[in-house]
């Protein structure tokens, strides 16, 4: 069911509770943006977007040879050479100045803090994308792929045992000091620090030591040797030793509260009004306005974000021009709200921009932990009671379908040789299911004759697992106890399961929905204090293992502030992601993800809900806009890629 960013993404990404969503590093955040796309924002739907090129199956990573380079690619060849100038999708020669205007892009209805890495409170999302810079940036027109920033150069060790990074001479944080080694050390010891997100610390968990070798030189080792790993270290968010000090002595890490992030991003905060207001400044000095993956961006002089707390009012406040752009995700709004004369007359123009992004699942997760949630059998029969065609009555969602919607790497037909080796050993331990085709959820596209179809299969799963009918019209187990579950649903609008809640009446469940402030909400979510909720893994190009790891491995699952909400505990999915984060062709990844994606749907840990390939706006006709759009991208968040409007447009008013 569509989801709404009012209540994570939110690849994620989560997808933003405490997190901040990427800052457009997207292979430093593969644990962060799942969070933050699952936890401040959901999407609906749209049609599949131009496909991907494709990568050389058997091509190894470009670096492995131990050559100094500018870019590493997963797979094949960096599109662009060490002679480039700038990216395709931007306009190298775009005017600067102007003010962007734009709302809370996610979940969070205020903010506390500035520290993004920390798990108590919530920092805005702009200080992610407007402020910190890795050593490494993303392409967006090509899978996975990172181009050097604050590092120069870096050379792979032959056997991915390490990877040293050369700093870039002229780069600087915006109190004017020189980036060091010791800076990117410190950094990366804060991030994976007792007083650092728990995610983060799991995320990194497979990089390290980190030794300065001299003053611009800093080498990571990679303890898995995986190329997962480098692209998480390549993209590390890098900040001053400075952040946090007090009277010479550094504060303790989640101590840095209020103190402003010294970074290396092309903004600064300019003004704040706790909690409902923000405004960044473009900095004149920015160490990198001329750098090859810099042309073309950040070309507002001023970006600003208020906060809204009810949607609704946020949409009436975007139609009165208090803000520039509005992403939608509701099908429903976004043919009945996003129109009236100023869409008539083009002064609102709006527009769905296809992407060739892998979408992440987006479901209605069960918490296993829950004993009444253990049984399979239960959890696929809560399936059966959800009724997609119903929701998709405008015709406009599609169905999820997979951990990889809108890939090649969702699983199709029946396992393959490389499937196999992977799924073999623990075919004991997996429903039979894994072993035949791929799963796709059940469809009501036949009406009423096929949901009570449906419904009749769901009542003879219960008694299978114990639940029989009551006089009382509840189904029971055989002690007595009714089946009784709790959506949890962040926000103040209720009403988004309706259709469901009366279908699982009809079987003798009681599906309850309880709507809470994010507050609470993501208070709850990291203690696994529910039973139901729903949830927007992140986006890709390409699927990264360590991103899943949070997810879907068994050790997440008994760490608090971890993303394994499902509390999945498999020893062939903990297996799979081992193997994921060394493969070396395309084909591999390919084998591990569709093995992990059949164990995944048919242990029906979730209700599959929809997927969106498009991404789907409304904004003001104030913006320049380059001629060519990436392949990878969102509209006001970065997860897996650029937030590619508010980072890479123009204002062609200069108000």
């Amino acid at each position: 069911m569509p989801n709404k960013p009012a209540a994570p993404p939110r690849r994620d990404r989560r997808r933003a509770a405490a997190l901040l969503l990427s800052s457009g590093l997207w292979p430093a955040w593969p644990a962060l943006a799942a969070i933050a796309q699952s936890r401040a924002q959901a999407a609906p739907a749209a049609p599949n977007g131009p496909p991907a090129p494709a990568a050389p199956e058997d091509a190894a990573p470009a670096a492995e040879g131990g050559r100094w380079v500018h870019a590493l690619a997963a797979f094949g060849e960096p599109k662009y050479p060490e002679s480039f100038t700038h990216f395709e999708y931007v306009n190298p020669d775009a005017p600067k100045g102007g003010v962007l205007r734009l709302r809370n892009p996610d979940r969070r209805t205020s903010f506390d803090k500035f520290n993004p890495f920390t798990i108590r409170g919530n920092a805005p999302a702009g200080v992610g994308l407007f402020m910190f810079e890795g050593l490494c940036t993303a392409s967006d027109d090509e899978p996975q792929t990172m181009y050097g920033l604050l590092a120069e150069r870096f050379l792979v060790a032959p056997d991915k045992s390490s990877i040293t990074f050369r700093l870039h001479p002229r780069a600087r944080f915006y109190n004017g000091d020189p980036v060091t080694a010791a800076d990117v050390k410190h950094s990366f010891d804060m991030l994976t620090s007792k007083q650092a997100s728990p995610a983060l610390v799991q995320a990194y968990a497979p990089a390290g030591p980190v030794t300065v070798l001299d003053e611009r030189t800093v080498r990571f080792g990679i303890k898995d040797r995986s190329t997962d790993t480098l692209f998480l270290v390549g993209g590390l968010p890098v900040f001053s030793r400075k952040w946090g000090l007090e009277n010479g002595k550094l504060k303790p890490f989640d101590q840095i509260i209020g103190e402003y992030p010294i970074t290396t991003g092309p903004y600064t905060i300019g003004a704040v009004d706790m909690g409902r207001r923000i405004e960044f400044k473009r900095n004149p000095d920015y160490w990198a306005k001329d750098h090859p993956a810099r042309r073309g961006w950040f070309n507002f002089e001023r970006v600003v974000y208020r906060m809204y707390k009810d949607g609704a009012v946020a949409l009436e406040a975007f139609k009165t021009g208090e803000y520039d752009i509005y992403k939608e995700y509701s099908s429903r709004a976004w043919v009945r709200q996003h129109r009236g004369p100023k869409w008539d007359d083009g002064r609102i123009v709006k527009k769905s921009f296809e992407t060739a992004t892998g979408q992440g699942l987006q479901s209605h997760q069960f918490n296993t932990r829950r004993p009444l949630l253990q049984d399979r059998r239960v959890r696929q029969a809560l399936g059966l009671a959800y009724d997609f065609e119903r929701l998709n009555r405008f015709g406009l969602l599609k169905r999820a379908y997979s951990v990889f919607n809108n890939s090649e790497f969702a699983a199709e037909g029946l396992p393959s040789p490389g499937e196999l080796r992977l799924l073999e050993p623990y075919r004991r331990e997996l429903p039979p299911e894994v072993f035949g085709p791929a799963y796709r959820p059940p469809s009501n596209a036949g009406g009423a004759a096929d949901l009570r179809r449906h419904l009749l299969q769901a009542r003879a799963l219960l008694e299978q697992a114990g639940w029989k009918l009551a006089p009382d019209g509840k189904v029971r187990n055989a002690q007595g106890q009714a089946l009784e579950l709790e959506y949890l649903n962040p926000g103040e609008t209720g009403g988004r399961i309706t259709d469901w809640q009366k279908n699982c009446e009809k079987l003798g469940i009681t599906l309850k929905e309880r709507n809470v402030d994010f507050a609470l909400y993501r208070n709850r979510l990291e203690n696994y204090d529910f039973d139901i909720i729903t949830i927007v893994e992140g986006k890709f190009s390409l699927p990264n293992a360590a991103g899943y790891i949070t997810s879907y491995g068994s050790q997440a699952a008994d760490e608090k502030g971890n993303d394994n909400f499902r509390g999945i505990k498999s020893r062939a999915i903990d297996h799979i992601l081992a193997v994921m984060g060394k493969v070396k062709t395309l084909a591999e990844l390919r084998d591990c993800c569709r093995a992990m994606d059949r164990i995944v749907m048919w242990n029906h840990y979730q209700v599959p809900d929809v997927y969106v390939s498009a991404e789907r706006a409304s904004y003001w006709d104030r913006f320049g806009i380059p001629p060519k759009q990436p392949l990878y991208f969102s509209i006001d968040t970065a997860g897996d890629h650029t937030a590619w409007p508010i980072m890479c447009w123009w204002n062609k008013e200069r108000r």
